[in-house]
């Protein structure tokens, strides 16, 4: 018999509960600690594509959110920094466990392999594929960098070519950087097979 894990947010439910107000607590004590900064924009609208970059939410931020539309939110930071941040399960409060992924990676500008980020890349896509009411925030620690990735493949996997997808980002988002590694990661995985959503079998990305 398996044995019921904590990781990741996923608690039995009375725990759950019970451990809520410290988590909340503490979530607000940690975005005041070690949080997005002050530099960036809490997040930027993609165009029409219905994609925010963001930096990493606070509790206000995290209800402004909600409130503007956003329904979905794909975390880009280490597990390291989301289990002291408690920042993912508070979005999956909010937000609902099936209505957030993760692509938990460190930016450390070096090539950053598929199985950190593809799939929740593909999920992310997936969502907006399939209900024109999603509106997704993709968030790191400031929206500069690896949220700038994942929303860089997202948009490829919907078709978009490689040099719009990084003028819509870079043009709207001018706190980010597309790190030519990170973009070569995923013009590499696209290589390999990857298909835009379109084309993708539906089961792939779900």
């Amino acid at each position: 018999m398996a044995r019921s894990g904590l990781a990741g947010g996923h608690f039995p439910g009375r725990l759950r509960l019970a451990l809520t107000p410290f988590r909340d607590a503490w979530f607000r004590v940690a975005t005041r600690v070690y949080g997005p900064g002050t530099r960036t924009r809490p997040w930027t609208w993609i165009g029409d594509e219905r994609i925010a970059v963001g930096s990493v939410p606070t509790p206000g931020s995290l209800q402004d959110l909600a409130r503007e539309g956003v329904t979905h939110v794909v975390n880009c930071r280490a597990r390291t920094q989301t289990h002291f941040s408690q920042d993912l399960s508070a979005e999956r409060q909010v937000f609902g466990d099936r209505n957030v992924a993760v692509a938990p990676m460190w930016d450390h500008g070096r090539h950053q392999p598929p199985a950190k980020w593809a799939r929740a890349a593909e999920i992310a896509a997936g969502w907006l594929d399939d209900d024109p009411d999603a509106r997704v925030l993709i968030h790191c620690q400031r929206g500069r960098r690896r949220s700038l990735m994942v929303a860089y493949a997202v948009l490829r996997l919907r078709g978009r070519s490689a040099e719009a997808a990084a003028r819509d980002l870079l043009g709207h988002r001018y706190e980010a950087r597309l790190v030519p590694t990170y973009r070569r990661a995923v013009e590499e995985w696209l290589a390999t097979g990857a298909r835009p959503i379109h084309q993708a079998d539906p089961d792939r990305v779900r």
